[in-house]
């Protein structure tokens, strides 16, 4: 018989619900993803260390899991809500189960949770902390307690515990020329992409120095998705600002961010986030809309793009989100430099945007 287990929020709502994956007591951000499938892809991206990730799609599971969906060495995020986890699995390629995954990972996860009344109630009073617990004998105002006093999403460098230890190269066989990937949190499905460009994809840690990589003599410059705040990221975007101007440099959701911030244009922390694969983006340049994969907390203004292209080098806004006007992607021609606030990889998610690598890549062929 499952536990019982709680979701308190920090503004004292609760949630109970019957305890899946691994017993325990996690603290993170909630927030909700919209996505019908692509559990696995979510649960194991890095950009999710620090939150509690609650599913709007009612049945999760029911697919299984298998070795080859990961998007990295193990799952980051601090917890998982699902309105029901499935008993059982169907697919051919799949290889256990979603429970048995999380328990392997010491995931805690809650299950029989009103997942739309949750995701009605972040709508309306915003991304908060909370603590999961499958602790019964806790009073629920100590977890509120708890959730009160636990740190947020702003001011926080989480790439440090998400990124790589040393360099290595992805595709180590491959001759083509260098492309130097700083991982701030990188997906594999985003290496695989880059990886089929024909280029040699040298993978670094966040911390690596402009010095460092114009030693290598890239060819191009990467900068990955990631978790946390990106204005508490001095180190990374002072470094971005560096390499502008050198080499090309394209940057996905929280590389955005700091290419952002390396040209002088503040970030702010969005109200709930964009979390799904279902966000309608519309092309400036093309006038097409694309339907895309996202998963971000914080964004830059159009005013405070259009402020920064009034002095000094030009930047342009490139891609409009059409549900509520925020910046999807910039563009800076004269630093040969673009990024995007969501996911081009699109795993989980349709692939309308992968033609961004493309576009990458003829990039790297004028250099």
């Amino acid at each position: 018989m499952a536990n019982l287990a709680r979701l308190v929020l920090s503004d004292g709502t609760v949630y109970e619900g019957n305890s899946r994956g691994a017993v325990g007591e996690v603290f993170g951000e909630v927030v909700f993803n919209t996505a019908m499938s692509g559990y696995q892809e979510i649960i194991t991206d890095p950009s999710y260390a620090g939150q509690i990730v609650a599913m709007t799609y009612p049945l999760i599971g029911n697919y299984g899991v298998n070795d080859e969906d990961n998007e990295s060495g193990r799952p980051f995020l601090s917890g998982l809500v699902v309105r029901e986890m499935s008993r059982s699995y169907s697919n051919w390629r799949a290889n256990g189960s979603l429970d048995d995954f999380l328990k392997r990972h010491n995931i805690v996860a809650v299950e029989d949770i009103d997942t739309r009344a949750l995701t009605r109630h972040i709508r309306s009073q915003g991304a908060m902390v909370a603590v999961l617990s499958t602790q019964g004998e806790v009073e629920t105002q100590v977890l509120v307690e708890k959730a009160r006093l636990a740190p947020g999403l702003e001011g926080r460098d989480l790439v440090q515990g998400v990124t790589c230890a040393a360099p290595y190269d992805f595709n180590p066989g491959s001759e083509g020329p260098l492309v130097v990937a700083y991982d701030f949190g990188i997906k594999t499905s985003i290496l695989c992409l880059l990886a089929s460009l024909g280029v040699k994809v040298r993978v670094v840690p966040a911390t690596t120095t402009a010095e460092e990589t114009l030693l290598m003599q890239p060819r191009g410059i990467f900068l990955s998705n990631g978790p946390g705040d990106p204005s508490a990221l001095s180190y990374a975007y002072q470094t971005i600002a560096k390499l502008l101007g050198v080499v090309p440099v394209f940057g996905i959701c929280l590389g955005h961010q700091l290419l952002a911030l390396a040209l002088g244009i503040p970030t702010y922390k969005l109200k709930f986030g964009h979390h799904g694969a279902n966000h309608p983006v519309k092309d400036l340049d093309t006038g097409k809309v694309e339907i895309t994969s996202q998963n971000h907390g914080f964004a830059i203004s159009q005013a405070a793009l259009e402020k920064a292209g009034s002095s000094g080098v030009r930047v342009q806004l490139s891609h409009l989100n059409l549900n509520d006007g925020t910046v999807e992607g910039l563009s800076c021609p004269e630093l040969r430099a673009f990024s995007v606030q969501y996911h081009p990889e699109a795993a989980p998610g349709p692939h309308d945007s992968s033609y961004l690598f493309g576009r990458f890549a003829a990039m790297l062929e004028k250099t």
